[in-house]
C-alpha cells in the first residue's frame, strides 16, 4: 500500500486532473491514502480535496518543505509518494511503481541483504506544453538526471519510510527542499519510464529561457551555501519582475 502526500496552496486550477491521475491506482487497491497539506488555500483547493475523499491537514508552517514534511509524519504507510499539486502522472505509472517497491522490498528481506537500504525513485520529467521549447526542457532534464541522479520535486519522489528517515527527511525550507533531500539519500534515486506530466503555465508566462536559468542560479546559489530563506527572496521577486 501506498501513501500519496500532496502540498496545495491555491491549486484548484490542476488538483482534479492530479487526483485522475491517481485514480487507476486507488481502484485497484495501490493506494489506499491520499494526504493533501494545505498551506492556506482561498480557493477551493480544500473543498476539490474532500469531494475526492482525501485526508486534509492544514499546514502550521507554509512552504513545500514543511508541508511535505508534515504530510511524511502522518502517512500510515511504509512506502510514500510525494507529488506536486500540478503534476499528472502518465497511465500505467503505478504498474511500474509497483514492481519498483516489490524489488526493492526483496532486496532488503534477502538475508543477505540485511543492512541495505532501499532506493528511491522518481518519474521521468514532461511538460503539459506542445513545441521545441519543453522538448529541450524535456532533455535537458534527463540530462542532469542521469548525470547528476538529481531529480526535483515535480517528478516525484516514490520513497519508503525506512529510506525518508535516514536522510533525515524534508528540511523546513521554503525553497531547494528536494534538492537538499536527494543529496542526502544513501543510495541515487532511479528513474522510472513513467512520466510525470507538470503544468508549464509558469514557463509560459516567464518564458522557458527566463524560468530555465533563474532555476539553474537558485540551484547554484543553494550550492555554493547561500541560506534558502534568501534564495526564495531572489526567486519570488524575480518570478513577480
Amino acid at each position: 500500500m501506498l501513501s500519496i502526500i500532496i502540498p496545495t496552496l491555491n491549486s484548484g486550477k490542476e488538483l482534479p486532473a492530479t487526483f485522475a491521475s491517481l485514480m487507476p491506482a486507488l481502484l485497484e487497491g495501490t493506494i489506499n491514502e491520499v494526504i493533501i497539506v494545505d498551506g492556506g488555500s482561498t480557493d477551493d483547493t480544500v473543498n476539490i480535496a474532500d469531494d475526492a475523499g482525501a485526508t486534509i491537514i492544514k499546514a502550521e508552517t507554509k512552504g513545500r518543505g514543511p508541508q511535505l514534511s508534515t504530510g511524511a509524519k502522518a502517512a500510515k504507510n511504509q512506502w510514500m509518494l510525494f507529488l506536486h499539486s500540478d503534476t499528472e502522472l502518465e497511465d500505467g505509472w503505478h504498474v511500474e511503481a509497483t514492481q519498483f517497491i516489490k524489488d526493492q522490498d526483496k532486496k532488503t528481506t534477502d538475508a543477505s541483504n540485511n543492512n541495505q537500504i532501499p532506493s528511491a525513485a522518481a518519474f521521468k520529467f514532461s511538460l503539459k506544453d506542445k513545441g521545441l521549447a519543453p522538448k529541450l526542457m524535456a532533455k535537458m532534464v534527463a540530462l542532469r538526471c542521469a548525470l547528476f541522479s538529481l531529480p526535483y520535486g515535480d517528478q516525484g519522489l516514490l520513497i519508503s519510510k525506512q529510506t525518508y528517515d535516514a536522510s533525515g527527511g524534508y528540511p523546513q525550507f521554503p525553497i531547494m527542499e528536494d534538492a537538499d533531500i536527494i543529496r542526502r539519500l544513501p543510495t541515487p534515486v532511479k528513474i522510472l519510464q513513467s512520466r510525470a506530466f507538470t503544468s508549464a503555465e509558469r514557463y509560459q508566462k516567464e518564458g522557458y529561457f527566463k524560468r530555465s536559468t533563474r532555476n539553474l542560479y537558485c540551484l547554484a546559489a543553494y550550492y555554493r551555501g547561500l541560506p534558502p530563506e534568501k534564495i526564495y527572496q531572489i526567486y519570488t521577486k524575480s518570478s513577480t519582475s
